[in-house]
């Protein structure tokens, strides 16, 4: 991993710090040496006590009070940070998201540029990718895929439509204030949680485990480690060429396969979702997804079900799955 500058030296902000991937970027910054401001929407909250216990925390990690709608508080944040990784985002399907997710980057990115800050990554989503129904079944899915905008509001997808223009509102910025700017693409991300909080993607693990969701759809989707998501933040940053998008992706996965691959290694005693949601259509294929530009920087991409198996252990140890009663708790890797 080459230096785009002397970590020891740099001070950089992670807004959503205490998020499921903020934490792990935070987590990596400090044991790259880095001095880090986290933003967090209350400082008295419990629920980021986990960032403080971090390896370097105690010398090299304070905590700031900050909303992306309210530029004061991203300024003062900012001030003397060398680079941003803007993380914060909301996760619903929420219409108002559009305009909020909006005006959130462009805060950040204007108060970026108005304390001096050189280089931001942002944190999109392959929501702003690969929802196109026009897209060729042959296609290998790249940096240069964009959604179908009027397709993702027509079918309801707002979190899409919030993702891609937040994306697009992220570049013009940067474009205009002269921020060099580099984009980390993930999709679902799972892997061991550093936060005691459920979010989005691993609560979605626990309700497979657990029977909570009664049946798994007929979808693919790509999954990629929380760990290789926070490697790749520090890869484009620390990397002085590097701009644009970065596609994240591990694997692509049906539903089925990936509900397989969680009942293999669970013991029978969890209730683990067996029902297929038939939509009476012939089952999706996995398409293709270029994950090069990220491997080219030099980043490993975890197994899929090395990922899960960490996933199922992080819930077990913070207390969201019950151990099972008898037995084994897990199959062997």
């Amino acid at each position: 991993m080459s230096s785009y500058l002397v970590s020891e030296e740099q001070l950089v902000c992670v807004t959503g710090a205490g998020g499921f991937i903020g934490s792990w970027v935070v987590k990596l910054l400090l044991l790259r040496g880095y001095s880090v401001r986290g933003t967090v929407r209350d400082l008295a909250d419990g629920k980021n006590a986990h960032l403080l216990a971090l390896e370097g925390a105690d010398d090299r990690l304070s905590l700031y009070r900050a909303d992306v709608l309210n530029y004061d508080s991203l300024r003062v944040a900012l001030s003397g940070c060398h680079g941003v990784f803007h993380i914060a985002s909301p996760v619903s399907n929420d219409p108002d998201l559009v305009p909020v997710a909006e005006e959130g980057t462009r805060n950040v990115m204007r108060a970026a540029a108005d304390a001096g800050v050189r280089r931001v990554v942002f944190t999109s989503s392959y929501g702003a990718v690969h929802m196109d129904p026009n897209r060729s079944p042959d296609a290998v899915v790249d940096e240069t895929y964009w959604s179908d905008y009027e397709f993702c509001k027509r079918t309801g997808n707002f979190y899409c439509c919030a993702k891609m223009m937040a994306e697009k509102t992220a570049m013009e910025e940067a474009a205009t204030r002269g921020l060099e700017l580099a984009v980390v693409v993930p999709h679902v991300t799972i892997g061991p949680a550093l936060q005691r909080t459920l979010n989005e993607s691993i609560n979605g693990v626990l309700k497979y485990i657990t029977g909570a969701k009664a049946t798994y759809p007929n979808a693919v989707a790509g999954y990629t480690d929380v760990r290789d998501v926070a490697r790749a933040h520090l890869l484009v940053y620390e990397c002085p060429d590097a701009r644009g998008r970065y596609l994240c992706i591990g694997e692509i996965l049906h539903r089925a396969q990936f509900i397989h691959m969680l009942r293999g290694l669970l013991p029978d005693h969890y209730p683990v979702t067996t029902k297929y949601g038939d939509d009476g259509k012939p089952m999706v294929k996995p398409y293709k997804v270029s994950n090069q530009r990220l491997k080219d920087l030099g980043l490993e991409f975890t197994p899929v079900r090395e990922s899960l198996f960490q996933t199922v252990i992080s819930l077990l140890h913070k207390g969201h799955l019950l151990l099972p009663a008898t037995g084994p708790i897990l199959a062997r890797m």
